[in-house]
Formats: structure tokens, sequence, C-alpha cells
């Protein structure tokens, strides 16, 4: 599954591939949903993505700019070892780096990756079952959710080698005491995971909130049915395009109604 490809209004820059351009765009989308969704953060939490090619490279915000106002040429391409492979005024938040470079180097299929610090995410990821079994949203993320404890703002280099052990094969990862993170080979798989686990811990947040006594948790067979479901082959009547691909068509019409100009 390939993201959507844009031409530049104004035609792509010279140092920049026809390729490398989709994967901007589709970015820049990216940022202006999540602030759409008020998932952001100032300009504290970061989405990344791997540039094609040969080169280990990945483009992710400017430190500076808030991600209502990340464009496709704003974002600042920058290797594994941290390095700016182009002159960029803002540079980038390096905590950003720790984490990004870290599971874009051991994930081939991290494409794209979103970390957020949304207030009920961080508060799920802060209580010490983490995400419960509540509703079929979560039921559907469990399966593959992983955790990583809590060590400090992510700066120590060290620290990549047990965020990658901790994450493992997951697509889902609640960094303890921080926030959430989730990855794709696509914009619409990253996208549509990150939504539902923040819807996931934000119908935790309400639900805890009548008291841990009276929440249902849903029964073990449904539970073990819904993971079953989860890798079901669809069927015809669904059509030919996948949810993910489905989910981020819609989902750019959204940002270009709400947010226009991120394809700058």
């Amino acid at each position: 599954m390939t993201a959507l490809a844009f031409p530049s209004p104004q035609g792509i820059p010279r140092n920049i591939s026809p390729e490398e351009w989709s994967v901007r765009v589709n970015l820049a989308a990216f940022y202006r949903l999540a602030a759409i969704y008020q998932w952001d953060d100032l300009i504290f939490t970061h989405i990344s993505a791997r540039v094609p090619g040969k080169e280990e490279h990945f483009i992710i915000n400017p430190y500076g700019l808030m991600f209502e106002e990340i464009t496709a040429s704003s974002l600042v391409k920058i290797d594994l070892d941290g390095n700016l492979v182009e002159e960029n005024d803002y540079g980038i938040n390096y905590a950003g780096f720790v984490i990004h470079s870290a599971i874009h180097a051991a994930r081939p299929d991290a494409l794209y990756i979103a970390h957020f610090h949304s207030a009920d995410g961080v508060a799920v990821s802060a209580q010490a079952d983490g995400l419960l079994p509540l509703n079929q949203r979560a039921l559907a993320i469990i399966p593959s959710l992983a955790y990583h404890d809590y060590e400090g703002i992510a700066l120590n280099l060290d620290e990549r080698a047990r965020l990658i052990a901790d994450l493992g094969d997951n697509n889902y990862f609640l960094l303890r005491n921080h926030g959430t993170l989730a990855l794709g080979s696509s914009p619409g798989a990253a996208w549509t995971r990150i939504y539902s686990l923040e819807s996931a811990c934000t119908a935790q947040v309400r639900t805890l909130s009548i008291g841990r006594d009276k929440v249902l948790i849903a029964p073990e067979t449904a539970q073990v049915e819904v993971r079953q479901q989860i890798n079901r082959t669809r069927k015809p009547v669904e059509g030919s395009k996948s949810a993910y691909e489905l989910a981020w068509e819609a989902s750019l019409r959204k940002a270009t109604r709400h947010s226009p100009g991120f394809d700058r």
C-alpha cells in the first residue's frame, strides 16, 4: 500500500524527488490533522517519516513551529546519527531524534511514526494497569500494544536499545508517564493507529471517572474473538481499498477543508 501522491502547486523543489515530496505532503497533513484533533503540545511532540531512497534519512518537524504551521517544505531532513541533511533555521527536538531514529533504524516497516503527549494518553500511560479491555477499540489495540518504563526525558542515546527491545514487533506503544506512540508502513496505517490509541485512552479516562468498581471489563471470550477478527480476510463487499487507505483519504479531505496549505 502506498501513500497518495501529490504535485506541488509551485512545482517540486529541485533538491527533492517526486517520491520524497509525496511523503512530505502526507506528513505535513498528518501534523495538521493532529492539531485539528488537539493532540499537539505546543512544539514538543513529533511525527516522522522515512525518506524514500537508499540513504537512511527521515523527516521530522522543525523545532519551533506549531503543528498547524507545518508545511511539506518546512519539514527537516536528518540522518540516523542526528545530522541535518539540509540547512534549516530551526533545527529539531533532540528527544524526538532519539525516539524516532531508534524506531526507524530497527523497524523497516516503520515508515511513519507518531508520538503525542495528549492529556488522556499521558493519563493512561501513568495508570499501573495500562490500557484496559474496556471497549471495542481497546480490544483491537491490546494484542499489539507494548510498554516502555519512564527513564526521564529521552535525551540519552543508550535508551534507544531499551526502547526497541520493549517495542518488539508491536505497532502501538505506551511510554510510561510520558505519552502515546504508533507506527505504520503508510500514513494511513500510522494515523489510524494513533487515532485509535488516543481514542481508546480518552474512553478509558471517561469510563474510570465513575470508579473502577463500577466498570465492566469485556468478557474474555469476546477479547479472544476480537483478536481473531482483526486478522480476518476482508469481504469483497467492503471494496478493494484497505481501511487504512479509506481512513487516510477521508482524513486528507478533512485536513484540506480545515487546515489548507500543508502542501506548500
